[in-house]
């Protein structure tokens, strides 16, 4: 037994070949092989190509940690883009609510230099008063202005915009006041055919959006596309400042008067601003009622 076990037993000094001599000769095979491949023998394509699928798994295999690495990154770079997508989502947001702002500012600045340059060309004593309030009644076309009997304001006043004749002061307050706007159906103002200079009156409709000529003469020279302006008589609204224009000409069978149809000229219903002007003889005493318009004598009209 103990001769067979110091046979199996391998040897502490093998004899054989040095490591030197195995090391060189798989570095020869390895130069052979390199060389060959450099050669394109065609013989080794097959053994290449089984050999590139033999390693196949290895490769896969020791790629592992790094697509792990590249998914773990993946992932952080996700959450990243993730939160700058919503933090810049949240910035435009932000700028086009401040776009919006500036729009909204720039437009207001262009209807104040427009009420400056309309105070400019009518040469006379103005005020800018803001708009407070709309009234919400469709049958009464009123509006409140932050303006009052501290700043001058009197009943009567008149008040344009950048565009036209807006209406009158009918009721002041010490610090605000009452405009009745030119469409109302009790509203009426003295004006002219600028054209022509046919004078007359025009009466609100009380729809909002139009004016009314009733009291035209059936042969009156009116046309339409005519501007409309006021006439200056009473002396309450500046003459020559543009009230609307004619869109529509109504005749009525039998009837010896002619209709004119006009649209505003003053944005009734834009803007905030609005021009309370003096007129060269406002009244004496703010508690006395401003005069009925000169269209409260005429027949009532009726519209078709």
């Amino acid at each position: 037994m103990n001769a067979l076990s110091d046979r199996r037993r391998p040897p502490l000094f093998p004899r054989g070949p040095g490591v030197s001599l195995r090391a060189l000769v798989l570095a020869l095979v390895a130069v052979g092989l390199l060389i060959a491949d450099q050669t394109h023998v065609p013989q080794l394509d097959a053994a290449r190509h089984w050999t590139s699928l033999a390693l196949q798994p290895l490769r896969w295999a020791a790629g592992i940690p790094d697509r792990i690495s590249r998914a773990w990154e993946d992932v952080g770079e996700h959450d990243e883009l993730l939160n700058r997508y919503r933090a810049l989502q949240t910035q435009q947001l932000a700028l086009q609510a401040q776009l919006q702002r500036m729009a909204a500012l720039e437009a207001e600045n262009e209807r104040l230099r427009g009420l400056l340059s309309s105070a400019t060309e009518l040469q006379q004593r103005v005020l800018i008063a803001e708009i407070l309030s709309i009234s919400q009644d469709p049958y009464r076309h009123q509006i409140v202005l932050n303006k009052g009997s501290r700043d001058g304001v009197y009943r009567g006043q008149a008040l344009v915009d950048a565009h036209g004749v807006m209406g009158q002061v009918i009721e002041v307050n010490p610090t605000t006041c009452t405009a009745l706007l030119i469409t109302d159906p009790n509203h009426g103002i003295p004006v002219e055919v600028n054209r022509t200079g046919l004078q007359t009156i025009a009466l609100g409709r009380g729809d909002g959006a139009g004016l009314s000529l009733p009291y035209l003469p059936g042969n009156a020279d009116v046309k339409v596309g005519d501007l409309i302006v006021s006439s200056g008589l009473g002396g309450r609204f500046p003459a020559g400042y543009p009230v609307g224009e004619i869109h529509e000409l109504r005749h009525s069978h039998g009837d010896s008067f002619m209709e004119a149809i006009a649209f505003p000229a003053a944005r009734l219903n834009q803007g905030r601003q609005a021009l309370l002007v003096w007129s060269e003889h406002p009244p004496e005493s703010t508690d006395e009622p401003p005069p009925k318009p000169a269209a409260a004598t005429p027949k009532p009209h009726t519209h078709q």
